[in-house]
């Protein structure tokens, strides 16, 4: 086959010596530079020439694998990779990914408002030349004790120069003990490998090498000035004109990713080891969204910009597994260079569009190097960069138009930086300086959240789980045995699950007719309460719902949103267990990927109040969380923020794991869950043919149109009143518990939702129903016929009904049937 360089070569007398694979790595191409006129064009860089992603994310993971048995496993967990802009910051990233277990962060050429820039160099031959270091955060490249490593990577290593201006700059502010540089190619003379020890032994440093070929390119007297006229001659006669303008092509799809929440769009301001956990969790449901609305394309080219590089790529590798398409992958580049058709040249098409993402150094021309006819494209641009002039005529999408019928626009949302609030885990852990960006990281136990159809059969742009999956332990124990254990200090009930409880075909019937009479009346209490947090709390918050009877409302507040407003919230179920506080470590996930400010915990209803308070009491150890949850029903009068005080029945409350993606409900046990864990969980997958969890979601969602207008007048109502909580359901809960000999407030279950949880899970005693309650207590009446537990009717009632647990249970107290006692037994 002949080389993409023989045209350079034969022209210029230039030549190419090295390993055997160098002709494979690389091609020759001539640029309009004064500093160097030939430009090595990599074949696995995924830049210029168009390649299989995994290709080119290969070839980086490699050399990082050989990083880290460089280094070993001690060093390559305290080492920070760096990357260079524009055309390294993939194969830096990927680089990072093959060492598995640090943080990466590349130079940068658009400036952010905000951020402190923590270091700069210039690149000796390029055509753009100032580069930044702009951390998120600010300890990222610093040494305490010199110790950790710094690996920088390039694509190729020609003179050493930028390298040498790099670790000059840095190591003046950051000075440390080891330095690793890695290329794809090492292409230096005999005379500026000398330069490099040289310069190790000058700072005081040791400075290793780790390439993929090594070679040179042998330059005749007076090459620049022959590449200079060849460029110029060739410019006389330019290849015919480009297409012009759309006319009546049509116009770039669009495709919604869901890209995770909390995740960077690259490694301008850091990437750890935990966002790339997040990202690889959340690929396979991007790469399918990109495959779907491909519809069966056999020739696919993912097309990123500039220096986001990494996701494109990502999300390239992830759809070469996801579709049987022939699948491409390069991005575009602010660098000009010379296209000339010959199959002996590198660059045989260009592209020519102006800058689209407003850049700091004034508009200019950007290039799409060996894009024309490479088939169907799917551009990939970052949020900052999707504006108008990428939309406009002569724009890149309008120029990608003309060489394809159809072009998809798939936009990364910009990372916006922000300092970790005061006082937060993720501020304090910087000031200890024993300890590593990673063990940082891992201190404050940044696991990538669990996402659905992996664990739970919600969809994975619907919640993320801060949870262990716990599906392959067997955690459940018959009701009595737990509530034995339970009442006599043996055991918490958090410690075990109780055996899910399977409707009866009667029951089923009473969820799915209850659900159809109360969509109406939820979707207007879900609307009242979503408008509520969206008006008090800013337009994006975070919301972080109880699992697990917070999480269906949390998925359709976030429904409700998307459908409203267009607005894509974040939304995450953490644990929260009585007498046992929060998931400390979920909290700190949190801090570390969103502004605890914008984070409102989502509940189903409040009982008395005590999950209010356990809440109140776990937030105060952790600064900048607010200290309230919103709720679907608030009947205790426990919150602020609610969609109603009415206590009537949520058809969520019905069922246990089959209407809330079929998840348990959480467990925290010492021998599970150690100090850096999530609490657990189990995924019922074998329940699959009896979930209604879409369902309920469904059936509600299909209703907001129609309460939309009530929903301003309450909302506009409800800001305007004063909504303290009155703790109204927390006294009537102590005087219950006095009147009927229990004295203890955990066994007296208040409100629709609590009684019927006592009944599916607890040993309940009696129900407390208010006199002339109706069809919501239908399923209360059903539940307690079948299980033997009287119903008592009760006047001046604050909620709907009471579910009494058995207030000195033992194994004795019921038959072999489980069913409940008809008294207390008086000792």
């Amino acid at each position: 086959m002949e080389w993409s360089g023989d045209w350079v070569a034969e022209r210029l007398g230039v030549e190419l010596v090295g390993d055997g694979e160098l002709r494979e790595l690389l091609g020759l191409a001539l640029r309009r530079n004064p500093k160097r006129a030939h430009l090595l064009v990599s074949n696995v860089l995924g830049k210029h020439v168009p390649q299989r992603p995994s290709a080119v994310h290969d070839a980086g993971y490699e050399l990082g694998e050989r990083v880290r048995d460089l280094l070993g496993e001690a060093e390559a967990r305290r080492a920070v990779v760096v990357g260079y802009a524009e055309t390294a910051t993939g194969l830096g990233h990927s680089v990072a990914d093959g060492i598995g277990v640090a943080p990466y962060l590349h130079s940068t050429r658009r400036p952010v408002e905000g951020v402190v820039q923590a270091g700069g160099f210039e690149e000796a031959h390029s055509h753009a030349t100032s580069h930044l270091l702009l951390p998120e955060r600010a300890d990222l490249l610093s040494t305490p004790d010199r110790g950790a490593p710094l690996v920088l990577v390039d694509d190729e290593f020609s003179t050493g120069n930028t390298v040498l201006n790099t670790i000059r700059a840095l190591h003046a502010r950051y000075p440390r003990d080891r330095y690793v540089i890695v290329a794809l190619v090492d292409m230096r003379s005999e005379a500026d490998r000398g330069k490099l020890a040289v310069f190790a032994e000058e700072i005081g440093a040791r400075v290793d090498l780790v390439a993929r070929a090594r070679g040179t390119v042998r330059l005749p007297d007076g090459v620049l000035e022959k590449g200079r006229a060849l460029v110029a001659a060739h410019e006389e006669h330019p290849p015919p004109a480009e297409p012009g303008p759309r006319g009546d092509r049509p116009l770039p799809g669009r495709v919604e990713l869901g890209w995770p929440a909390g995740v960077p769009d690259g490694g301008r301001h850091g990437f750890t080891p935990v966002h790339r956990a997040a990202l690889e969790a959340a690929l396979p449901d991007m790469a399918a969204r990109l495959a779907e609305a491909l519809d069966g394309a056999r020739r696919v080219l993912v097309l990123g910009f500039e220096e986001l590089m990494y996701a494109p790529l990502r999300l390239a590798t992830a759809l070469e597994d996801a579709t049987t398409a022939e699948v491409r992958y390069s991005t575009t580049t602010r660098s000009p260079v010379l296209a000339v058709d010959d199959p002996g040249y590198a660059i045989r098409s260009r592209l020519v569009f102006p800058a689209h993402d407003d850049p700091a150094d004034g508009p200019g021309e950007r290039y799409a190097y060996n894009v024309a006819g490479a088939g169907f494209d799917v551009a990939v641009v970052d949020s900052t960069a999707d504006t108008p002039a990428l939309h406009a005529r002569g724009g890149l999408l309008d120029r990608l138009a003309a060489h394809t019928d159809r072009v998809l626009l798939a936009v990364v949302p910009s990372y916006v930086p922000s300092p970790p609030p005061v006082g937060s885990p993720v501020e304090s852990s910087v000031e200890s300086p024993a300890e590593g960006p990673v063990e940082r990281q891992e201190a404050a136990m940044l696991s990538a959240p669990l996402r659905g159809p992996a664990f739970s059969s919600y969809a994975a742009d619907e919640v993320g789980w801060l949870l262990q999956d716990l599906s392959d332990t067997v955690l459940e124990a018959p009701t009595e045995e737990r509530e034995e254990a339970i009442q006599s200090g043996g055991a918490h009930y958090a410690e075990s699950l109780p055996v899910e409880y399977q409707p009866t075909a009667q029951y089923q019937e009473l969820f799915k007719g209850s659900l159809d009479t109360s969509a109406a009346r939820i979707a207007r209490a879900v609307g009242t309460v979503t408008e509520t947090v969206l008006a008090e709390r800013g337009p994006r918050p975070v919301l972080v719902s109880l699992a697990r009877a917070g999480t269906p409302v949390g998925v359709l507040m976030r429904r409700w949103a998307l459908h409203r407003h267009g607005t894509d919230l974040a939304h995450y179920a953490v644990s929260i267990v009585r007498g046992r506080g929060i998931d400390a470590n979920a909290l700190r996930w949190l801090a570390a990927h969103h502004d605890p400010a914008d984070v409102v915990f989502v509940d189903g209803w409040t009982g008395k109040g005590a999950i209010t308070r356990e809440l109140a009491a776990a937030l105060e150890e952790f600064e900048g969380f607010r200290p309230e949850i919103a709720v679907l029903a608030d009947p205790g009068g426990c919150v602020r923020t609610y969609g109603t005080r009415e206590d009537f029945l949520i058809p969520s409350a019905c069922l246990n794991s089959t209407v809330s993606g079929l998840v348990s409900r959480t467990v925290l046990r010492s021998d599970l869950v150690g100090p850096h864990d999530y609490h657990g969980a189990k995924f019922y997958r074998e329940l699959a043919g009896a979930d209604v969890s879409g369902l309920f979601l469904d059936t509600v969602a299909a209703r907001f149109d129609e309460v939309t207008e009530a929903v301003d007048a309450e909302v506009k109502e409800m800001l305007a009143a004063d909504r303290a909580p009155t703790w109204e359901g927390w006294a009537a809960v102590e005087r219950i518990s006095e009147e009927y000999g229990i004295h203890d407030v955990n066994l007296v279950k208040p409100g629709v939702g609590e009684t019927t949880r006592v009944l599916l899970r607890r040993v309940p005693w009696k129900i407390l129903a208010k006199r002339g309650a109706g069809a919501d207590l239908a399923h209360i009446r059903l539940l307690a016929e079948q299980r033997g537990v009287p119903v008592e009717e009760v006047e001046e009632l604050p909620y709907t009904c009471v579910g009494l647990i058995h207030p000195k249970y033992t194994r004795g107290a019921t038959g072999a049937s489980g069913t409940a006692v008809s008294a207390v037994t008086e000792k």
